[in-house]
Order: structure tokens, then C-alpha cells, then sequence
């Protein structure tokens, strides 16, 4: 069965490029031109991969965004900004998106990205059952908890809202607490080794993390290492247990 994708994106002459190619490509497009009617669909329809404008009438792509993962709806979605829009590049990250393209755009790069996040995606699903314990059970560090399978954590008995990225990546960090994690490695493993974005991601979604662990900065934060990458450090004022 082909993958669904849906595109939201108002400018017709790219629409209807961006259909076409995909088309060719084998995947089964559905195009909304209107942010509230894409929204409405990504809602209503299952979809394997949204392809987002920011810039939309109705209801722009980060209210899109924010409203689909504030639902829980975690459809991978890339995004597409105007060129050298670094702010709409940082916002889109933040609110859920899984990867970016700035306009202008080769189609070939809009192909590679679609199904290297379709790869990525399919990959997880294939790798999770086989996950041990850590993925399967809750983990505790100092006052951090983690329960993976419902991507909720809490610090200090407090809930803390979380990204789907901004949890995976808190998860990996989580797996080997003290360790250094260079950029590469959480890159490779939250948005898998064929992600063509740069480390500027990585560095997004840390500092998020950070502003929402604030809740209890002494008991675990984020230490960068520069030129290296990042460790999770906990205070244990209790044992961990995995």
C-alpha cells in the first residue's frame, strides 16, 4: 500500500509540483491549500508524513504544528521557510517538526528528505519491540523521571510537557547519565544517520530542554562541553532505577 502524504502549502504552481513529484515517486498526496483545511485533515486522516508551509492564510504552519503535537498527533512533518528565515527554522523545531527545508528548493532535495524521515520512522517501529528494558520501563535519576512508553517525564513530581524530539533526545541523554554525547551521536540516534539537517537542530532542542528542566536545576540539567557536545548531569539524592 503506498504511503500517504499530505501537503499543505498554498502556492499553487509549487502544490502542484510538489504533487507530482511525490505522485511519481509512488506516494498517495492529498493537497490542502488553506492552513485551517490542512489542519482540519491532518486531524481527521491518517497520514504517513506532512509536507508544511509556515507561511499560510487561515492558520499559519507553527499554529499547525503546535496544535497537531499538542494533541498528541506525532505524524513526522517537514516543514518548509523562506530562505535564511532562521527564526521560522528554530520555531518550526521547537513546536515538533522533524525536519526543514528552505526555499528555494531542488525537488531531489525535497524527495531525499521525504524519505529519509519515512526511513527513519519506519525504523523505529521496526527496532522498538526489540528495545530493552530502558525503552520498555521507567527510568529514574535523581528526582527525573521517564516513562517511555507514554512519552511523559516528570521532575520533582512535577509534569513537564515535552516535544516528541525533546523527549527523545532527554531519553538518549538519560541512557547514559554523565556521559558525553557528542552532536553526531544524538543526531544519529533521535533523527537517524541519513538526516541531511545540520547540528544546529540538536543544539535547538538541547536549549529547550534546558529552560524546561529549570524546574529543579539542582537535582538534574544539561552541561554543554564545548566543541564536544552535551551530558546529562543528576544529583542522586535517590538511587536510580532502570
Amino acid at each position: 500500500m503506498a504511503q500517504r502524504l499530505l501537503v499543505i502549502e498554498d502556492e499553487p504552481t509549487l502544490a502542484r509540483l510538489l504533487s507530482y513529484n511525490l505522485t511519481q515517486e509512488g506516494y498517495e498526496v492529498t493537497v490542502e491549500d488553506h492552513g485551517t483545511a490542512g489542519y482540519d485533515r491532518a486531524t481527521r486522516e491518517p497520514f504517513d508524513l506532512i509536507v508544511l508551509d509556515l507561511m499560510l492564510p487561515g492558520m499559519n504552519g507553527i499554529d499547525i504544528l503546535d496544535k497537531l503535537r499538542g494533541q498528541g498527533i506525532r505524524t513526522p512533518i517537514i516543514v518548509l521557510t523562506a530562505k535564511n528565515a532562521e527564526e521560522d527554522v528554530v520555531r518550526g523545531l521547537k513546536s515538533g517538526a522533524d525536519d526543514y527545508i528552505t526555499k528555494p528548493f531542488g525537488v531531489s532535495e525535497l524527495l531525499a528528505r521525504v524519505s529519509a524521515v519515512l526511513r527513519r520512522i519506519s525504523g523505529l517501529a521496526e527496532e522498538a519491540p526489540q528495545e530493552t528494558p530502558i525503552s520498555a520501563s521507567t527510568i529514574i535519576l535523581g528526582q527525573l523521571e521517564i516513562y517511555p512508553e507514554r512519552y511523559e517525564v516528570s521532575l520533582g513530581g512535577h509534569s513537564i510537557n515535552l516535544r516528541p524530539k525533546e523527549f527523545e533526545v532527554l531519553l538518549y541523554l538519560a541512557r547514559k547519565p554523565g556521559v558525553v554525547l557528542t552532536r553526531d551521536d544524538l543526531m544519529n540516534a533521535v533523527w537517524g544517520f541519513d538526516y541531511i539537517g545540520g547540528q544546529r537542530t540538536v543544539d535547538v532542542h538541547v536549549s529547550s530542554l534546558r529552560k524546561k528542566l529549570e524546574l529543579d536545576p539542582e537535582s538534574v540539567h544539561i552541561d554543554s562541553i564545548r566543541g564536544v557536545g552535551y551530558k546529562l548531569v543528576v544529583n542522586k539524592k535517590r538511587a536510580p532505577v532502570i
